[in-house]
C-alpha cells in the first residue's frame, strides 16, 4: 500500500484572504485535517466552503495524536496540519509529528504562506540579512535569565513573541538587562489594528497603553558589542572562535583582520610566525 503524504499547510494569521490558492486546493485533497483548534479552523474552511473531516492535533495531545496520524499516513491517508494561524511547527504543533513522519518515510510537503514573524521583520526597518528567533521567551526566572545572555551576546536581529498582559514588563527588562536600544513592537499583523511601533525602549514604552492582541518584538542587534568583546581576547583564543564556527584558515584570517581593523597580512604573518 503506497503511504499517505503529510502537508503543512500555512494559514492565515489575520485576514483571511492571505492564504494562498494551493493551501486551499490541498485542503480540498486530503483525507484529514489535523487542526490545533478544530473550532477555528471550522470557521476558516466555512469561510473557504470546504467540508472536511478534522482531529484535534496540539500541544496537550501531541504525544498520543502523532502516532494515530502516523499510522493514518501508512494507511494511506493524506493529512494536512494546521494551526489557528500561520505556519505549522512555528512555535505551533507540528515539529514532532514531521520528525516521526522523516522516521517512517513519509513524505512531507510543505505549503508555504503566511508567518508572523517573517512578515514582521520585512517590515520592521531593523537588519534582515540576519536573524534570530526565540518565539516566546520562559517564563521560569533561571531559565528566563540565561536566555538573555544569550540575546545580549546576540549581534543579529532578535525576534520574539509575547503576550499582551506581559508586553510592558517585558519592554522595560529589556531596557534594564540590554539598554536602551532601537527596538519595533509589531501589533496584530494582517488585521484591522495593525501597527508598528518603531524607536528607542523608551520611546515605544511612552506609545503603549493597555497592550490588547497579539505582539511581536524585534530587538537590534548589537554588533559592535559584540566585536568589542572578540577584541579583548587574545589573538589565539579570537582564531579559536571563528574555528568552532567551522571557518577554514584563510576566512578566519580575513575575519580577524576586518574586527581588529588591521591588515590581513599582519594577522597572516602572526600565525606564521607561530
Amino acid at each position: 500500500m503506497e503511504k499517505g503524504k503529510l502537508y503543512l499547510v500555512a494559514t492565515p494569521i489575520g485576514n483571511l484572504e492571505d492564504i494562498t490558492l494551493r493551501a486551499i486546493r490541498i485542503l480540498k485533497e486530503v483525507d484529514l485535517i489535523a487542526a490545533e483548534d478544530t473550532r477555528q479552523t471550522l470557521k476558516l474552511l466555512n469561510h473557504l466552503q470546504i467540508t472536511k473531516p478534522l482531529i484535534s492535533y496540539h500541544r496537550h495531545n501531541e504525544d498520543v495524536k502523532t502516532s494515530v496520524l502516523i499510522e493514518k499516513l501508512n494507511n494511506g491517508e493524506n493529512i494536512a496540519i494546521v494551526t489557528d494561524a500561520g505556519t505549522p511547527a512555528i512555535s505551533d504543533p507540528g515539529e514532532e509529528v514531521v520528525k516521526e513522519a522523516i522516521k517512517n518515510e513519509i513524505e512531507v510537503i510543505p505549503i508555504p504562506g503566511a508567518c508572523a514573524l517573517i512578515n514582521a521583520l520585512i517590515a520592521s526597518g531593523l537588519d534582515t540579512k540576519e536573524f534570530s528567533f526565540y518565539a516566546f521567551l520562559p517564563i521560569n526566572k533561571k531559565l528566563r535569565k540565561e536566555k538573555f545572555e544569550e540575546i545580549k551576546n546576540d549581534g543579529k536581529t532578535v525576534i520574539i513573541y509575547e503576550a499582551p498582559h506581559r508586553l510592558i514588563s517585558t519592554l522595560n527588562e529589556i531596557k534594564e538587562l540590554l539598554g536602551d536600544r532601537n527596538i519595533v513592537v509589531a501589533k496584530e499583523l494582517t488585521k484591522i489594528h495593525e501597527k508598528f511601533i518603531r524607536g528607542k525602549i523608551t520611546e515605544v514604552l511612552e506609545k503603549i497603553e493597555n497592550p490588547k492582541g497579539e505582539y511581536i518584538i524585534l530587538i537590534n542587534g548589537e554588533k559592535i558589542k559584540q566585536e568589542i568583546k572578540l577584541n579583548n581576547l587574545s589573538l589565539e583564543e579570537h582564531y579559536k572562535f571563528y574555528e568552532n564556527n567551522g571557518l577554514e584558515k584563510k576566512e578566519i584570517i580575513k575575519k580577524i583582520a576586518k574586527d581588529r581593523n588591521v591588515n590581513k597580512n599582519e594577522i597572516y604573518q602572526y600565525f606564521i610566525k607561530k
